[in-house]
């Protein structure tokens, strides 16, 4: 399982275009949401079972380096991996590619915590022991 990335697709909805006929910007950081909760159902820790056990892992950063436009009906694959993790910070690395080109269309990262209910920052290890030793298998800069 190291290192291992995992591949999402998304199939850009004419409602997703603008009046120039290209996806709007904002929609990129949409799609790695899709990504990410596609990669941690895969893992068996999507949002819903960690929102039931009372944590949340809020967006605290992120960053896109645009490439090419993308526009209505093409496939984007969007290859996700772990970056980065501290076991109370976790970093994921996107590369969305046209799916018929292969054309990079966009770079991203984007950073999480993870917090209880209250809001307080807790550590993975302690109370996900299994999901902690996942991410740390599948980051790419080890600590």
């Amino acid at each position: 399982m190291e290192n291992e990335s995992y591949n999402y697709i998304h199939r850009v909805n004419y409602y997703e275009t603008d009046k120039m006929g290209i996806t709007h910007h904002s929609n990129y950081v949409r799609w790695m949401e899709e990504a990410r909760t596609s990669f941690l159902n895969h893992y068996g820790f999507g949002y819903a079972k960690l929102e039931a056990d009372g944590i949340v892992s809020p967006v605290l950063s992120v960053n896109c380096k645009y490439k090419h436009t993308t526009t209505f009906d093409d496939e984007i694959r969007i290859n996700i991996e772990v970056e980065k993790y501290t076991g109370i910070k976790l970093s994921f690395k996107y590369v969305m590619l046209n799916n018929k080109t292969d054309e990079t269309v966009l770079t991203a990262t984007t950073e999480h915590c993870f917090l209880d209910k209250k809001g307080f920052p807790i550590i993975v290890k302690k109370r996900f022991p299994e999901l902690d030793s996942i991410l740390k298998s599948l980051t790419i800069e080890k600590s």
